[in-house]
Order: C-alpha cells, then structure tokens, then sequence
C-alpha cells in the first residue's frame, strides 16, 4: 500500500498538523495507557484503553506525515497506513495492533468477556514500546512537532 492508493481509494486525506493536535494526542494516549494499568480493571476494559492509546499514537504518526484518515473502516487504514508511514518494519507491530482492532470491536459491541488478563496486559506492554517508539520517532522524523 502507498500514500497514493490510500489517497485514490478515498481512505486518507492530505493533513497539515499542528504542535497542538500532536501534543493533544499523545497526552490522550498516555492517559489511556496509564489508566489501562489501573488495578481493578477488567481485562476488556485494559484491554480496550491500551488499544485506544495505541490508536491515538498511531493518528500522531499518520498526522506527522501529513495525513488524516477518513471514511469507513477507519481503524483498519488507520494501521494500514503505520506502515506506509513509518516503514516495512512497522509491518508485524501494525498487524499486531489490527488484530487488536478487531478483538476491541467484538468487547466493544458484542460481548463481555473477550480478553483475557494475558491479553490485556500483552497491550499494554505493546503500547507502552510503541508509545516510546513513536515519540523517538517523531523527535527523530519532525523535530519541529516534538
């Protein structure tokens, strides 16, 4: 996949962010990792907060390369689109996160019970690496937004 089909497909728009609108998402994706630790939790509920902030750090990164996904199925482009973004390497992590997009929507909308305590937790370790990641990474690739 590349900018180019995203962008003819109608998935993604061309997007100018701000210091302030990435700022804003990675303050919300590490108040949701960090409420994803809070003990008592059900492990949907970890679960569900450790993928929003990996969804959030993910808008930041597509946001820094200059675009905003669109349209339906926006969770799915949006971890296409880590990739495009952030390289080949990303592809087994972006993956990772898909899967996770599809168990969210089931403890989301249909069912009680989907995530198991390992998986919970699974996340939240993920998230917490790639919530580093990011940060190197936008340091590293827009300086000017860190």
């Amino acid at each position: 996949m590349t900018w180019k089909q995203l962008l003819a497909d109608g998935r993604v728009d061309p997007h100018a962010t701000s210091r302030q609108e990435l700022q804003d998402l990675l303050r919300a994706a590490a108040r949701n990792l960090r409420d994803a630790g809070v003990r008592g939790l059900s492990p949907d509920n970890a679960f569900g907060l450790a993928y929003e902030a990996v969804f959030l750090l993910a808008k930041a990164v597509l946001a820094c390369a200059g675009y905003r996904v669109r349209g339906l199925g926006a969770h799915h482009t949006t971890f296409v689109a880590l990739e495009v973004a952030m390289g080949a390497s990303m592809s087994e992590t972006a993956g990772y996160f898909d899967r996770c997009r599809r168990k969210r929507n089931e403890l989301s909308y249909d069912a009680a019970g989907v995530a198991s305590e390992a998986e919970a937790t699974e996340l939240r370790e993920e998230a917490g690496r790639f919530q580093a990641y990011v940060h190197a990474w936008i340091k590293t690739h827009h300086p000017a937004l860190s």
